[in-house]
């Protein structure tokens, strides 16, 4: 694409119209050629406006009303994620709902809505007791509590759900409750065969709904949870409040322990526990993975299917996708003439996935075509001397430090500031963007220290080009900071992102879809995300260039200035080993021991405390990084400075963070 805009143009205009495409093709699939309208829209609730889609099938009248399904995802997703469910359930004839819980997507209320008192237990509920220290008292910050309450329902007893603080969990299902009563009341739905179901934190919002309409008209037929907690009988009034026809999708390798009532690893010793065999109503030597117990004609249905994937992909797992639509047909009579193992879901996530991946790409012939602009040429300039490259000792020590550094710092760091970094929760509402935060603001500290104690020492040595070197500086003025070339490329990098996200914005408002895979990146903002993605930018923005400095400027090596496509791959896994290789060596630690069947890495060496959301995290930040990592090569090799690439990987890093996922 370098200097021939003839080619960069027609390149710009295949990919938005191969990403164009894809998403339409994507919208065949989930409205099923045309025979389920897809809409969306707002409930509005005491707590604020509830965001949702909405699925339904040609086949649901108000003379013909169809089985009715409340879909409610995992913490830090949003509606989109239950998208393999949606459209599965609605080729079978319901109408299906799916909303954006408290905190996520696009609806108002924050997770504090959910509340929390002063209290945890460290066990299931019904098993602790303050004698031997697993109900504790807890402190610190608000999000903390919060997500220290997760498993804390609001249907339990007050022991639980109250402290002497005046705090208390009000509505643990997260909207769900006011949204499965707009689900029953739509004349297109049989509100005598309503379900529900969720993912992770979606669980506990399913068992909430289940227990605040048990016993009425309109009470679910059937609960299935995606990676669910169990509780005993003695946690909530188990005389008045009982479930119906509960199947529980049990991923074998699932990183948080409250899915794997507390233990290393999901066996049959965890399947015959006194628990387990509790919910299932057998005993222990007759208790077994996927088969049911119980009758679905009185409700006491029971069935524990085990997956052999992982927490986060359990949304979209073949298997456990056609157990529940067996259990959907079984309890609130789906259509049977479609196959449950005929499946077309994850072909619409392939092409969301294929449409971002164009998206992305189509920003490199755009900033081709703007470099030949005026006002852009001076963004671009040629690499510095080779007189600053690192041989082949020096970079692997400097890569080796640069891997182990990320390696020792991100299980610590980002779990610190998930949960107790005291920054003010009114300003910094991304609970995940605060784990990033806290990560990035070390390294950042880091980073400071080590470049400016290395350009010190460049100076006594008499380099003269110090900041043009480091990939700060021009050309034109080696030695002092570069604050043109960074407003150029500040801009540029606005061009570049801004592109993506006029193509998600059109998509979203077309095809209902946004740029995603299973897990939420790319989506419209609101205001309040707008204003979120402010708040954080200047940090990640730092971090990127001064990590861009680091790894791809200062680290470069002769690979850097060989043309062409082999000269790209010589500098790029380089680039790339430097970014992602200490979190690939914790993906090892990891998930090595657990398919060992030993346990997750994590909870074997430091606790329980460091398993669950960023260890988790890491199989989707792994690809994204290594996403990010074509793009700052890219763009660095073309450039010559670390400006335009760190920023938009920057910004395209925050968008992700502060676009959809969770907000106290």
């Amino acid at each position: 694409m370098k200097k021939n805009p003839k080619l960069s143009a027609v390149l710009l205009v295949l990919f938005v119209a191969a990403a164009i495409v894809c998403m339409s093709i994507a919208n065949c699939i989930q409205t099923n050629n045309g025979k389920t309208t897809v809409t969306e829209g707002i409930i509005e609730t005491d707590a604020g406006d509830l965001a949702y889609k909405l699925y339904v099938p040609e086949t649901a009248t108000s003379a013909n009303p169809a089985p009715g399904v409340l879909l409610l995802h995992g913490y830090q997703n949003d509606h989109e994620t239950c998208a393999a469910y949606a459209i599965e359930l609605a080729r079978r004839g319901a109408v299906v709902l799916a909303i954006d819980e408290y905190g996520h997507g696009k609806t108002e209320p924050g997770l504090l809505n959910r509340g929390y008192v002063n209290h945890k237990v460290t066990v299931n509920f019904g098993e602790d007791s303050e004698a031997d220290g697993t109900f504790v008292s807890i402190g610190g910050q608000t999000r903390y509590k919060i997500m220290m309450n997760f498993s804390n329902l609001s249907f339990f007893d007050e022991h639980y759900t109250t402290d002497d603080a005046g705090n208390c969990v009000t509505d643990s299902s997260a909207g769900g409750i006011a949204a499965y009563a707009v689900l029953a009341d739509m004349d297109c739905v049989d509100n005598t065969k309503l379900a529900v179901s969720g993912h992770s934190m979606g669980t506990w919002s399913s068992w909430t709904v289940a227990a605040a309409y048990s016993g009425t008209d309109i009470e679910p037929k059937a609960t299935v949870l995606q990676c669910g907690e169990l509780f005993r009988d003695s946690a909530y009034d188990a005389e008045n409040i009982h479930f119906n026809n509960v199947l529980l999708l049990q991923a074998k390798y699932d990183e948080f322990s409250y899915f794997r009532d507390y233990k290393m690893v999901v066996n049959d010793e965890l399947l015959r526990s006194d628990l387990r065999t509790e919910f299932l109503g057998t005993t222990a030597d007759k208790a077994a993975w996927n088969e049911t117990f119980g009758s679905f004609s009185d409700g006491s249905a029971r069935r524990m299917e085990l997956l052999m994937t992982n927490h986060r992909l359990t949304t979209h797992n073949a298997h456990g996708l056609a157990t529940a639509m067996e259990w959907f047909a079984d309890t609130i009579g789906l259509d049977t003439s479609i196959a449950p193992t005929d499946q077309v879901a994850m072909k619409k996530e392939n092409l969301v996935l294929a449409a971002m991946l164009l998206a992305l790409a189509a920003m490199l012939p755009l900033m081709e075509l703007l470099l030949c602009l005026p006002v852009f040429k001076k963004a671009a300039q040629p690499l510095p001397s080779k007189d600053g490259i690192k041989s082949k000792k020096a970079w692997t020590r400097g890569a080796i430090i640069t891997v182990l550094l990320a390696f020792a710092t991100y299980p610590f760091m980002t779990q610190l500031g998930h949960g107790l970094l005291p920054l003010p929760e009114n300003i910094f509402r991304m609970t995940v963007g605060n784990g990033f935060v806290s990560w990035y603001g070390l390294l950042i500290l880091v980073m400071l220290i080590t470049s400016i104690v290395g350009y010190k020492k460049a100076k006594k040595r008499g380099v003269t080009d110090g900041w043009y070197s480091m990939g700060l500086g021009s050309a034109e003025a080696p030695d002092k900071m570069g604050w043109g070339i960074f407003g150029r490329g500040l801009l540029l990098s606005v061009c570049m992102v801004g592109l993506v996200y006029i193509l998600v914005t059109i998509c979203e408002r077309v095809f209902m879809l946004d740029f995603r895979f299973i897990w939420p990146f790319f989506k419209s903002f609101n205001l309040t995300r707008l204003g979120q993605f402010g708040v954080y930018i200047p940090i990640f923005a730092l971090f990127f260039i001064l990590n861009n400095s680091k790894i791809m400027a200062s680290m470069r090596t002769e690979a850097a200035y060989r043309p062409g496509f082999k000269g790209f791959m010589g500098s790029w896994w380089r680039i790339a080993l430097q970014m992602i290789g200490g979190v690939l060596l914790l993906v090892l630690l990891e998930y090595i021991p657990f398919f060992m069947d030993l346990g997750p890495g994590a909870d074997l060496l430091f606790g329980f405390t460091f398993g669950g959301p960023f260890m988790s995290l890491m199989i989707l930040f792994v690809p994204q990084v290594l996403v990010f990592s074509v793009l700052g090569t890219y763009i660095y090799r073309r450039t010559g400075n670390v400006y335009t690439g760190a920023l938009t990987i920057a910004m395209l890093a925050c968008w992700i963070v502060t676009g959809g996922s969770s907000m106290i």
